[in-house]
């Protein structure tokens, strides 16, 4: 039986939050801080700090959520999140569910899957996410639902995911996963595939696509991908478990 590779999860960074309605002296302040917590994140949440005390409300909670994204403040970056949802919720504002989405995706970078499902559900629950971001919520909350082994819950929220975020083959790449960790070989080959034709230079793509290769006992196939891996990120965790997965085809060592 071929053994399998292993790396880690990649990462999600947490979409800046669109501009909704007319513009305003706040909405246009809050867009110079977003673009700044991008630029230069330790000036901008020096910024949204002073906004906050100003009366800045939801807006500069959310801008200093961004700039803790980009420093990796995990924890900070998801409090300040969910306290501008809460903030929105108060005021009415649609936005509340966007910025529960972003808590629920610092909160995964944080190694917390139950706060970040928590948070997940209340952006789910407001009803008010369509399309992309919608599947975006959708596939961080099969995330934290694959942490805290809820496979089953996990496959519920990617069937959701990849129809609202089909475009991100990350979608497609996890819920392969999950169809090969469900035994469900068919599906995995399938949801593979899309994801190798939307990334097919991602080394995770080809690190799972060689894993669905040798649960096929395709060895041809494993090898094939696995040494793509390698090719594309030698350094990175995809590359470096595909080059440990490939060990196992090296000739013994004669002594």
């Amino acid at each position: 039986m071929l053994l399998l590779a292993t790396a880690q999860s990649p990462a999600v960074q947490p979409p800046a939050v669109p501009l909704a309605g007319p513009p305003s002296t706040a909405e246009e302040r809050s867009a110079r801080c977003l673009d700044q917590a991008t630029k230069n994140p330790d000036a901008a949440a020096e910024e949204a700090g002073r906004w906050q005390l100003a009366g800045g409300g939801f807006l500069a909670q959310q801008c200093l959520g961004i700039a803790y994204t980009n420093t990796e403040k995990w924890g900070a970056a998801a409090a300040e999140f969910e306290g501008a949802a809460r903030a929105a919720e108060l005021a009415k504002d649609r936005r509340a569910a966007l910025y529960w989405a972003q808590g629920g995706n610092a909160w995964l970078a944080a190694k917390d899957p139950g706060k970040a499902r928590a948070a997940l559900d209340a952006a789910l629950a407001a009803g008010t996410l369509t399309g992309l971001q919608r599947g975006e919520a959708y596939l961080d909350r099969a995330r934290a639902q694959v942490a805290s082994k809820d496979l089953a819950g996990a496959r519920s929220d990617l069937d959701q995911a990849v129809v609202d975020a089909a475009a991100d083959p990350l979608a497609w790449l996890l819920s392969a996963t999950l169809a090969r960790r469900m035994d469900d070989l068919p599906r995995a080959k399938k949801d593979i595939a899309e994801a190798l034709r939307r990334s097919g230079d991602d080394a995770s793509v080809q690190l799972e696509a060689g894993n669905i290769a040798a649960l096929a006992g395709d060895e041809a196939g494993a090898k094939a991908a696995w040494n793509q891996a390698v090719s594309i990120a030698p350094q990175g965790d995809a590359g470096i478990a595909a080059k440990a997965a490939l060990m196992q085809f090296a000739p013994p060592i004669t002594p």
